[in-house]
């Protein structure tokens, strides 16, 4: 077969051929659902990414604990090294919640103004949402604040995570070797343990503040409400 050179894109009506798809009403609705795939699958790469972090962090606790209670001659400072781990982990975690966040908004803007509406036509939509994605295809922006992700990503994965190591590390320099003195085994080589209790105290209460501070909520597609819909109920 031979190639087609007619196409000339220095030719302004060959630049708008997709702005003629995108006012054509039939011609967008044949477009719309290939990109719709495409957003979703880019959702789903992010999300995997998320997931990943969250596993290599439960990984690294559930190691750390083997190593710090395999023996009673395992320095207790072994699980501090592991919360400090895991908040390297929460740092590339935020990251990508960011990344994912971005992605999944764009998602959100087509299912609540396109399908929704399809489904309930009375509903509201937004009626520039079509502005919107094209101007984040463009110029994409990351739609969550890191504070509010790094809030998020404690609250749900990692003050737990946290807490589980803070109470191993506890339970190592009090119950683990009977007749050893705390502020002894909690000692790193070079700083006191009254220092070490003290900064890993002051740390958690940090990491505790900054899950539970209040902040406005950006990220898109949460689910709206803590109680358990009726759904489906029959009438």
């Amino acid at each position: 077969m031979e190639n087609d050179d007619s196409f000339d894109p220095e030719d302004q009506d060959a630049r708008e051929v997709a702005a003629e798809a995108g006012r054509d009403q039939e011609d967008f609705l044949s477009l719309l659902p290939h990109y719709y795939r495409g957003e979703v699958g880019q959702m789903s790469t992010h999300l995997s990414r998320l997931d990943l972090t969250t596993d290599w962090a439960i990984a690294l606790l559930t190691a750390v604990l083997a190593l710090s209670f395999g023996s009673v001659d395992s320095p207790p400072y072994f699980i501090l090294l592991g919360m400090l781990a895991l908040i390297m982990f929460l740092l590339f975690d935020i990251r990508r919640y960011r990344t994912y966040d971005a992605t999944r908004s764009r998602v959100r803007l087509i299912e609540e103004n396109v399908f929704a509406n399809a489904f309930d036509p009375a509903g509201t939509i937004h009626r520039d949402w079509r502005v919107a994605i094209g101007d984040d295809l463009r110029k994409p922006t990351l739609k969550v604040s890191m504070w509010e992700a790094l809030s998020r990503r404690l609250k749900r994965v990692y003050l737990p995570l946290i807490t589980v190591l803070l109470l191993a590390w506890l339970f190592r320099i009090t119950i683990f070797v009977s007749g050893e003195n705390l502020f002894e085994t909690a000692a790193i080589p070079g700083v006191p343990g009254v220092v070490v209790v003290v900064i890993v105290g002051v740390m958690y209460l940090g990491a505790l503040l900054l899950a539970l501070w209040p902040t406005s909520r950006e990220a898109k597609g949460e689910f709206h409400g803590e109680e358990a819909g009726d759904w489906k109920t029959e009438e």
